[in-house]
């Protein structure tokens, strides 16, 4: 019976690396080709995003806000609104990996003394923005995360649902998406 029992779990082993052999990758996600850093600065609105721990709290008003530095880095402050009607704020850095127009940037919210830790940076992908920089959509190459961000706190329908198209393109579920309540 034990003999049947190990055959049957190295089987289903098997079984499950093969299914999985099957299971085609999806293609790397792509960046931008380039991004204007000083273009991007400033004000945007949260329009969508996965469900994440982190932002779990937030229930509206959500809003980051990039300032670029002397030292070419960037002063990322996030905020959104919680239940309780008061606001929570986090104040990070990004940095930009690569070339000056790089659209990959890493970015930290942990403390300074503990940035030479690789694992307290996230990777922020600027996945797609348009001409004006006005709507952008952010993620990380796993695409755990998504992040629809804007410049004003509504955008419209065609302009939302063409960014999902590209998206979906992109290898990402615009299913996940959870609007973000603007506006109070």
């Amino acid at each position: 019976m034990k003999k049947l029992l190990f055959a049957l779990g190295v089987f289903a082993a098997l079984a499950g690396v093969q299914a999985k052999a099957q299971t085609p990758e999806p293609a790397p996600l792509h960046t931008i080709d380039h991004l204007d850093l000083a273009r991007y600065m400033g004000n945007w609105y949260e329009i969508a995003r996965y469900p994440n721990g982190f932002q779990k709290q937030c229930v509206a008003d959500v809003r980051a806000q990039y300032r670029l530095e002397a030292n070419a880095t960037v002063t990322v402050t996030n905020s959104c609104l919680l239940a309780s009607g008061a606001t929570d704020t986090a104040v990070g850095v990004a940095r930009t990996v690569g070339a000056a127009q790089s659209p990959s940037l890493q970015v930290r919210f942990a403390p300074s003394w503990l940035s030479w830790l690789p694992w307290v940076w996230g990777d922020y992908w600027v996945i797609d923005l348009d001409e004006g920089y006005q709507l952008a959509a952010v993620s990380e190459p796993r695409r755990e995360y998504l992040w629809i961000l804007a410049r004003t706190p509504q955008v419209s329908a065609e302009a939302y649902d063409a960014l999902l198209q590209r998206l979906r393109a992109q290898g990402l579920d615009p299913d996940r998406l959870v609007r973000t309540r603007q506006g109070g």
